[in-house]
């Protein structure tokens, strides 16, 4: 049965890449995943070298889907998927933004359950494996690829998504006191966070972890002193990522002579902001303030 499968796939993933009409493409691709996520992860892992060939492919629709359909094969065969995650790097610099866009999504979801995979491994078995850490490797990769991408010019799409990604990282590398045992032990916290590991981690430390949120901080804490060069948008969801992510930091981390020194560049960025408020018509600068229909004198 196994066999019959493999031989299926390769006959659908050869005339993805021989038919002409992207309708067909994608139809055949889709077929291909099916049969993929019921396999055996051992015989499933066979045919990764012939899906990696479709990043190849002159259609930015059909590599947006091999992003989608590598999302889905991680997750459901993390041990046997080292092969694909080195396409998340290549595809964040893909020509195309609707390629790039979906590998900061995939990423993202990948990030947040490798985290949890290596918290709960340990805790479960006082160890680490190597696949494990060798995908660890790849999206630690990854995150400073996208670390690059909001901070540099680009598709207001992407650099959205990679902001947000900040914003993400923010909120799994802060201590959440709340979070019990219970949630360690079975992974059932709303999303990871370092008090999963405060106990001690051969990859995952918390003062490293600590030290990586304030990293994010203060890329957000750039972006928004540039905020005047860029568009409404993108102004919005860096404010609003910034105030999500130190009011987290704050509320955990306590208040501390460097968070107030942070609060200083903040409201000096805010001032900087408010002189070209009349290039935007509505931004969010907390959940209590809005400005909205300014008036120039």
């Amino acid at each position: 049965m196994a066999g019959v499968s493999r031989e299926q796939a390769l006959s659908l993933i050869a005339a993805a890449n021989n038919h002409g009409d992207l309708a067909v493409k994608l139809s055949y691709l889709k077929q291909v995943k099916d049969i993929l996520l019921y396999m055996e992860p051992s015989f499933a892992a066979e045919l990764f070298p012939y899906l990696v060939e479709l990043q190849a492919s002159p259609e930015s629709l059909v590599r947006k889907f091999l992003v989608e359909l590598m999302e889905e094969i991680v997750l459901k065969v993390m041990g046997q998927s080292s092969l694909l995650l080195p396409i998340l790097l290549t595809f964040l610099t893909d020509g195309s933004s609707v390629v790039v866009r979906q590998s900061i999504v995939s990423g993202t979801n990948l990030f947040r359950r490798l985290l949890e995979e290596m918290a709960l491994q340990f805790h479960q078995s006082g160890r680490v494996e190597r696949w494990l850490k060798e995908l660890w490797t790849w999206m630690t990769k990854f995150k400073d690829a996208v670390y690059g991408i909001a901070l540099e010019p680009g598709s207001v799409g992407t650099k959205l998504l990679a902001m947000k990604f900040l914003e993400t990282c923010v909120l799994f590398f802060t201590s959440d006191a709340d979070d019990s045992e219970t949630s360690i032990k079975e992974g059932k916290g709303p999303r990871f966070n370092i008090s999963w590991v405060v106990g001690g981690h051969p990859i995952l430390d918390p003062a490293m972890l600590t030290l990586e949120a304030n990293k994010c901080l203060g890329l957000l804490l750039d972006l928004l002193q540039s905020a005047s060069t860029l568009r409404g948008s993108l102004i919005i969801t860096v404010v609003n990522c910034y105030d999500l992510g130190f009011t987290v930091f704050e509320t955990f981390g306590g208040i501390t002579e460097a968070c107030k020194q942070v609060v200083v560049q903040v409201q000096l960025a805010f001032m900087s902001l408010l002189r070209h408020a009349d290039e935007l018509s509505c931004v969010e600068l907390n959940s209590s303030m809005v400005i909205t229909d300014w008036i120039c004198a």
